[in-house]
């Protein structure tokens, strides 16, 4: 069976796409990925195919028609789709040429867009109802769904009969144990508001600790507003830096700081499997201090791996990283076990397994 994945906004090397799924598949099944600009080339078994594509949302929505002439000469079985704006090239390749078609959600799309802040106030609620009414007459042709967290599974499985949970749960690795466990905490990802960070330098201001910081700033206002902030001289800014000294990074602190806001994104308080940082720090061997969302509750209490707060709550956060720093053999031990959580469950084999299970399906094994 010959498999194309297609995306027109995630870069050619997503962590989902490519690496997880793409790589997977190839094991078994001729797989290529359309991706935006770049050079043909195959990697890891799997062949990438570029398409030419404007970064403006609303220029890329009018050449999606050169997705599709890519897709028609890739001529594969199965188009498995991962952005919005692609379900319309999916029932036209059904239609035109008979191929089955599937749809990954990586997020409750119908949710986010009544919170898109670009979007005028009084626009989002009725654009909410008319995306929602047209995914699910849309969806109901494809031949089978796939999403990263369990609630968008209970809305997308009401009319599709085929959807599948695939998580983003970390690819394993065992990890030489070098940890430091120094009077440090971290993060590595999005700076953006949504991952606390002006709640985080706050529960830092009195305590002895240095906050480790990477990733790639939303904007530079932002980022100058953090840098405006009292506390910012305890911060240790790297920027973007490579995976091996992220690891390197999380294996120098006491715990990783994962403090996601209570947003649409993901599912308010209810929480999500589809966000990765959680479990590549329970995988880095640290404990965890994390927001108190419902399903992440769940793991950190289940697993002694981490602490759980309310992410608004600067006191509760400023308490649970001294709490680490005063006991660091508990500490360690949180560690171990967050690592352990990932190496039996949390892990994307057991996510593989799920994947190879749909296209079973599809291929009628």
């Amino acid at each position: 069976m010959k498999v194309c994945h297609v995306t027109s906004v995630h870069p050619p090397f997503d962590g989902r796409i490519f690496l997880k799924e793409c790589c997977s598949l190839a094991q078994r099944y001729d797989t290529t990925l359309i991706a935006p600009n770049i050079e043909d080339q195959e990697k890891n078994g799997v062949h990438l195919k570029g398409v030419s594509l404007p970064a403006s949302r609303i220029k890329r929505m009018m050449h999606l028609g050169r997705v599709y002439s890519k897709m028609k000469d890739v001529d594969a079985d199965v188009y498995h789709f991962h952005d919005p704006e692609l379900i319309p090239l999916g029932l036209r390749i059904k239609r035109e040429k008979g191929k089955k078609i599937v749809f990954d959600s990586h997020e409750d799309v119908p949710l986010q867009i009544s919170e898109k802040e670009w979007l005028p106030a009084i626009v989002r609620k009725p654009l909410h109802a008319i995306y929602a009414r047209y995914e699910r007459r849309a969806l109901r042709k494809y031949s089978a769904l796939v999403t990263v967290t369990p609630s968008i599974v209970q809305r997308l499985s009401q009319f599709h009969p085929h959807t599948y949970l695939v998580t983003n749960y970390p690819i394993y690795s065992e990890q030489q144990d070098s940890r430091q466990f120094a009077p440090c905490v971290c993060f590595a990802g999005g700076i953006a508001p949504q991952w606390m960070h002006q709640q985080i330098l706050d529960a830092i201001a009195h305590l002895d600790v240095r906050y480790l910081l990477a990733g790639k700033p939303d904007s530079q206002d932002y980022l100058q507003t953090l840098k405006s902030h009292p506390s910012w001289t305890k911060v240790d800014f790297y920027g973007v830096i490579p995976h091996a000294q992220v690891a390197q990074l999380m294996q120098n602190s006491i715990a990783g700081i994962v403090l996601n806001d209570y947003v649409a994104n993901v599912g308010y308080h209810l929480g999500s499997l589809g966000n990765t940082k959680l479990f590549e720090n329970m995988m880095a061997g640290i404990p965890v201090i994390a927001t108190d969302f419902v399903l992440w509750k769940e793991i950190i209490d289940t697993w002694h791996c981490g602490i759980c707060v309310n992410p608004h709550d600067t006191q509760s956060i400023a308490q649970a990283i001294q709490f680490l720093l005063d006991n660091p053999e508990q500490a360690r031990a949180m560690g171990d076990n967050g690592r352990k959580a990932v190496k039996e469950k949390y892990n994307w084999d057991t996510q593989k397994q799920v994947l190879f299970e749909l296209y079973d399906m599809l291929s009628g094994k």
